[in-house]
């Protein structure tokens, strides 16, 4: 596990691992292509609220140019009141008059309630849950369909065969027609289901004056709290004007009138409700202008709808259409954009909704801050939320004049879908090529920092070959062409070598070059003490005769020894190679070192294996005699020297091992260089000592192609020189 640690710590402390963490800063590219497409995005929303404005603008001047559309608009209230002044919602699907609410199920929202604030007479105290109704209009451009859902705790039913009409619980239709004539209409039922509908001339209490109709059609159905009552009332019959007035009979004896509920007050044409239904020729303007990239309404000075056109699901705007009819891509790219990176881009962008849920879908008035800045005169454009905030929808309102009067606005409405799409698709176009970039860059500079970590790896190994432990010059570097600063570092370390072998070649030759110098000198010296001392019979003068005869004696030892190891590399060249058993040399070895050191025990160890290998035995044997002879001084007195040889993995490990004082500190290596000595002065004698053993012990091994190394044992109370050779 240590090690597994140490090559990844190597590995990202390397050129390579930098180089790959430099690359990160390509991450950056991604961060600003994002930003950029989200301030492109906001560009676009500029663009689409000033393409908005202007599509409200186009579709205002064309109804500016057709006031006949706008007639009944003109004399509208300036002032409208809830429940009061009615209006018909338009038709999304047929209405069957069947007594059913299930038609009217999705236009409930529209419904109106009708409670204590619109009693017109009461005899008792009113109670809100003994009577009320709701009523629902819709108009589908040839008829305007109402339910009047009615809460009444005593149903009272018409007498069959009975001429009046107001002797029960009844319901009365008052209207305006076209022309401004006032039209009074009695719906009435004896059981559930179609019901009578009377045109009243007077009054109500006449019968004379009463006369049944079929322009209204009508359905009277018992529920459980009271009845509902359908109406399909023909638009040519209805003008501005309609109120809905319900009379609620309570004594089944009596029968009079209890409580009348109404809309608005039916007493005359002024005191009745404004109707108001959508535009079924405003509608056809808008369909033919609208190309279904928007919603369009058009509302009159109140907010109520009068003509719409288009769905918000598909106003997507023109935006859209950049991306609508792009072929999607297809093969391993289009696998690999689909199930791969779309799933992975759509992590950070949000995706478009597939449905648009508003709540003004079937809207009947338009309310908001740009409908009302633009019935004041001021086109504008807001932005808003759908109730579920998946999407922003962008309104234009722009007002409609008729004679110089605003009597209404045009609202165009977008999603911002298609923006969110074409920027979707923008950042996946983006990111596919910033993915592209960031990897080839990513891969390029990998590739980049191998070749750079290569070539200084080698470099380092050429030199790390170059040069032996020893400091010894192995081969010259070959200095490379390359004109980089790793071909400037390659050249300076080859001049470096070749400085380094020279002054080594000359270090080598100085001691054989000194030697023969000085031999002359020496022997001159020796030859005069000699004839001095025949001479001379003065005691004094022979004393220091002697003296100095020993001390060239020593100087003549210091000679030989600094020749030995030139001799022995010189004769290196020379030698025959044989084949041998190490283990033979080493015994017979080790019993020559019982002859030569009697007093000092020898302790060997030879593994049973075969040591046949090929080299000089002489020289293997001259390699153990430097390592016993250092071994034997420097043992503790008492012990044993041990001499041991194993075989690994087709080498011969033969070590030389003593207890007594261990090496210094970081002098391993050294000892193994020419003339290095380390003693103490209690192993320093009057013999000559240059530290030339050791290392002509590793030029042995080096000529065997084996290595030589000197460590402290590990029991820490000696030293162990081990000397490794190839085996056969």
């Amino acid at each position: 596990m240590t090690a597994i640690l140490g090559r990844v710590r190597r590995w990202l402390s390397g050129i390579r691992a930098k180089i790959v963490l430099l690359s990160a800063l390509l991450l950056a590219l991604p961060f600003i292509g994002y930003n950029y497409v989200w301030e492109l995005e906001n560009v676009l929303r500029q663009g689409q609220e000033q393409t908005l404005m202007g599509s409200a603008r186009a579709f205002s001047m064309t109804l500016n140019q057709q006031p006949a559309l706008f007639e009944r608009q003109r004399y509208t209230k300036p002032r409208i009141e809830e429940g009061r002044d009615l209006y018909a919602i338009a038709l999304q699907s047929p209405i069957d008059l069947d007594g059913s609410v299930l038609d009217w199920q999705r236009y409930q929202v529209h419904a109106v309630h009708y409670g204590e604030e619109h009693v017109i007479f009461s005899r008792t105290p009113y109670k809100s849950d003994e009577l009320s109704f709701n009523v629902n209009l819709a108009s589908d451009s040839d008829d305007i369909y109402a339910l009047v859902d009615v809460v009444d705790s005593t149903p009272v039913l018409k007498r069959p065969k009975t001429a009046r009409i107001d002797r029960n619980d009844h319901l009365i239709i008052s209207l305006t027609t076209p022309e401004g004539e006032l039209k009074r209409y009695a719906v009435t039922s004896t059981t559930s289901g179609r019901a009578d509908v009377d045109l009243i001339e007077t009054t109500i209490d006449d019968p004379a004056t009463i006369f049944p109709s079929e322009a209204i059609t009508a359905w009277w159905q018992e529920t459980a709290s009271g009845y509902v009552i359908e109406l399909a009332i023909p638009d040519w019959l209805v003008g501005e004007k309609l109120a809905f007035t319900y009379y609620d009979v309570k004594n089944t004896y009596s029968r009079d009138v209890d409580t009348i509920l109404a809309t608005s007050n039916p007493r005359n044409a002024e005191t009745l409700g404004t109707l108001l239904t959508p535009s079924p020729a405003i509608e056809k303007v808008l369909n033919r202008m609208n190309d279904g990239s928007s919603r369009v309404w058009v509302v009159d000075q109140h907010g109520r709808v009068l003509a719409k056109s288009g769905d918000l699901g598909s106003a997507n705007g023109v935006w859209e259409n950049t991306i609508k009819y792009q072929e999607p891509p297809s093969g391993v790219m289009g696998w690999l954009q689909t199930h791969i990176l779309n799933p992975l881009y759509y992590q950070l962008l949000e995706k478009p909704p597939e449905t648009i849920i508003d709540a003004m879908h079937d809207a009947s008035i338009v309310r908001g801050v740009d409908v009302q800045q633009a019935l004041l005169g001021r086109p504008y454009a807001n932005w808003r939320l759908t109730d579920d905030d998946s999407a922003m929808i962008l309104s234009a309102a722009y007002p409609i004049r008729v004679d110089g009067k605003v009597i209404g606005a045009v609202v165009v409405e977008e999603t911002t879908v298609g923006i969110r799409t074409l920027r979707n698709k923008a950042l996946e176009q983006l990111f596919n090529v910033l993915l592209v970039v960031i990897c080839t860059g990513v891969i390029v500079l990998l590739l980049f920092g191998s070749h750079i970590s290569r070539r200084v790896r080698q470099l380092r190994d050429d030199a790390e070959s170059a040069v032996d432990p020893q400091g010894r010059v192995r081969h010259q570097l070959e200095p490379t062409a390359s004109k980089d600063e790793i071909g400037d570092l390659s050249r300076t370390l080859s001049t470096m070598v070749t400085r380094l072998s020279e002054y080594n070649s000359y270090l080598e030759k100085m001691s054989s070059s000194l030697s023969h110098e000085l031999r002359t000198p020496v022997a001159v010296v020796r030859s005069s003490l000699e004839n001095l001392a025949f001479v001379t019979e003065d005691d004094d003068q022979k004393r220091y005769i002697a003296r100095a005869q020993e001390g060239v004696v020593r100087l003549a030892t210091i000679l030989t020894s600094m020749t030995e190891a030139t001799r022995l590399e010189q004769s290196f060249e020379h030698a025959e190679r044989t084949l041998f058993p190490l283990d033979k040399v080493v015994e017979g070895c080790v019993q020559g070192y019982e002859y030569a050191y009697p007093e000092q025990t020898f302790e060997m160890r030879i593994a049973t294996a075969n040591y046949q290998m090929e080299g000089v035995p002489e020289y293997v044997a001259q390699l153990l005699d430097k390592l016993v002879a250092n071994a034997v001084e420097f043992h503790q007195q008492g012990t044993a020297v041990g001499i041991h040889l194993v075989a690994q993995r087709g080498r011969a490990l033969l070590t030389v091992s003593n207890i007594g004082p261990l090496l210094p500190e970081n002098m391993g290596n050294q000892l193994l260089g020419s003339m290095v000595s380390v003693r103490d002065e209690k192993h320093k004698s009057d013999k000559a000592h240059l530290g030339l053993g050791l290392y002509v012990a590793r030029l042995v091994a080096e000529f065997h192609q084996g290595a030589l190394s000197i460590n402290n044992r590990v029991t820490g109370d000696g030293v162990i020189v081990t000397v490794e050779l190839p085996l056969k």
